[in-house]
């Protein structure tokens, strides 16, 4: 290697490493923002743990600053919470015997601080709302002679039924552990070995191997669901983006009708299942409105339905 290829290669190297070492967030990178609503560190790296999020070693998005109404239970109180799921602990579902607790609930949502905290007090009940409307249509147990109606059963299953795959996706980055299945589980029944790896990343636990903590502990199953949502993952913005108004839809978006509210949030839930089959997704839309309006009834009832749901007619 002759000297001025040392010299060049000796560069390219320093500015991969300065590249690779540079910071994630705030002031250090701008006034970035951390993804997911993680916490920006004073030193400006993004995460979730008591060195990124208390006070003193937080500079945005903190654990401990709560929107302009106070914390999460400002917007959704233990009472709230039960009259929208009050099927939740019957017999027959899995989640019995207060599995999806109010506190496990809460506890998961601290390590989101941009969860349920944006924007005004009706900007962030909208978010509550959208979010548990979507994760009840996901586990529900309900039928349509079920007491107290179809709309009252949510978070009633913990695993996906019927006979789900693996879910394995080749990846040298998520490999799929010998013997487990990536199927759905917790509250958005999140799928595939490059989710349960990111999402157990970002909140330090193993997912990858140990995928059915996801069913097994209530805090861990309510931080998948909000993980998720809180998430963008390309082309796809967060559920939170979209319903705290932040997305913005470009050209294609728009020809393609997926404008912001309710049905792009079902997009990118469940896009591949409910949506991209024209107006027949009609049908489905609807059902989620029943969700809404079931809980618009305990919690928001000043916010219409349109202003949540959004065209009828959006396509993935």
């Amino acid at each position: 290697m002759s000297h001025f290829e040392f010299i060049i290669f000796s560069l390219l190297f320093s500015l991969l490493l300065l590249t690779a070492s540079a910071e994630q967030c705030g002031v250090q990178a701008g006034g970035a923002l951390c993804a997911a609503g993680l916490c920006c560190s004073k030193f400006g790296w993004c995460g979730y743990t008591d060195a990124h999020c208390t006070p003193g070693n937080c500079q945005s998005q903190c654990r401990d600053s709560p929107g302009p109404t106070g914390d999460l239970g400002g917007v959704i109180s233990n009472s709230m919470f039960d009259q929208m799921l009050n099927h939740r602990n019957d017999n027959a579902c899995q989640g019995k015997n207060n599995f999806y607790s109010y506190n496990a609930f809460i506890t998961a949502a601290k390590s989101f601080p941009g969860f349920g905290s944006t924007g005004d007090t009706t900007a962030r009940k909208r978010e509550i709302v959208a979010f548990f409307a979507q994760t009840s249509h996901e586990t529900t147990g309900g039928w349509p002679t079920a007491p107290d109606g179809p709309y009252a059963w949510g978070y009633c299953f913990l695993r996906e039924q019927g006979s789900p795959g693996d879910y394995c996706i080749p990846s040298s980055q998520w490999p799929c552990a010998p013997g487990r299945k990536y199927f759905g589980r917790g509250p958005i029944q999140i799928l595939h070995n490059y989710n349960y790896g990111t999402c157990g990343r970002v909140i330090g636990v193993d997912l990858l191997n140990n995928p059915d903590l996801v069913a097994t502990d209530s805090v861990i199953s309510f931080k998948s669901a909000i993980w998720f949502w809180m998430t963008p993952q390309s082309p796809k913005p967060s559920c939170h983006d979209v319903i705290t108004g932040k997305w913005q839809p470009s050209n294609a978006d728009q020809a393609a009708n997926r404008l912001p509210g309710f049905g792009v949030i079902t997009n990118i839930i469940n896009g591949g299942m409910e949506c991209g089959h024209g107006n027949d997704n009609r049908v489905q839309e609807l059902d989620f409105i029943g969700d809404i309006v079931e809980f618009l009834e305990l919690v928001l009832v000043t916010i219409s339905i349109v202003a949540i749901s959004g065209p009828l007619e959006t396509d993935s």
